[in-house]
């Protein structure tokens, strides 16, 4: 307990603020998903009805280019400090930077790669979206879709990055978004299986 108080003394305010925001929207998203899941399911649980209750990865374009977001346009960034396919980010770390959870069939659009898109076992068992071989993450202290306040962040000893379509990190420190609309609706869809790839 003693180290995570000395973790959270050392955060930014911003993300001391956002940690309780983003602890309520994700149980507040966690128990909408689990009590609209049975109701929104077709009788016949079509393959198609999957997709739409996945997680979706897409690109939004920014002032420093094109970078990725969720299906809402919530950024995603990537942790110089994981290792290909593995995320090296739990307890404050994960509250702070809370994983991008793979569920359902993950889906590319907008210049998002289908053929990058994977998922990772968290060492706590639950699945997390991965592109190009990188772990994918929320940051607390984005309120808003297409809101950068991680970008170059070093909390907890390594930077984070935005994600480019190619899957490259993006280091431009201006990274506000020109819009909230994806580059493009043209969706494909991947399995659910590691990613691999060049690291950016």
């Amino acid at each position: 307990m003693k180290m995570i108080y000395s973790l959270l003394a050392r955060m930014p305010v911003p993300v001391k603020l956002g940690i309780p925001l983003a602890t309520a929207l994700l149980a507040t998203a966690c128990s909408s998903a689990a009590s609209s899941s049975p109701s929104s399911a077709p009788a016949g649980g079509s393959p198609a009805s999957a997709s739409t209750t996945g997680t979706v990865v897409t690109a939004h374009a920014g002032s420093a280019g094109a970078f990725l977001t969720d299906g809402s346009g919530r950024t995603v960034y990537l942790w110089a400090k994981d290792g290909m396919n593995m995320s090296a980010c739990s307890g404050a770390c994960a509250a702070a930077w809370p994983a991008v959870p793979a569920t359902g069939k993950l889906t590319a659009t907008g210049g998002a790669k289908a053929s990058d898109l994977g998922t990772i076992s968290r060492s706590d068992g639950t699945k997390q979206a991965a592109y190009d071989g990188h772990p994918l993450y929320y940051f607390a202290g984005d309120s808003a879709a297409g809101q950068t306040n991680g970008q170059g962040s070093d909390n907890f000893g390594a930077k984070w990055w935005l994600v480019a379509p190619s899957g490259a990190k993006i280091t431009a420190s201006d990274t506000a978004a020109a819009a909230n609309a994806p580059a493009s609706s043209a969706p494909a869809t991947a399995g659910n299986s590691n990613a691999g790839g060049g690291w950016g």
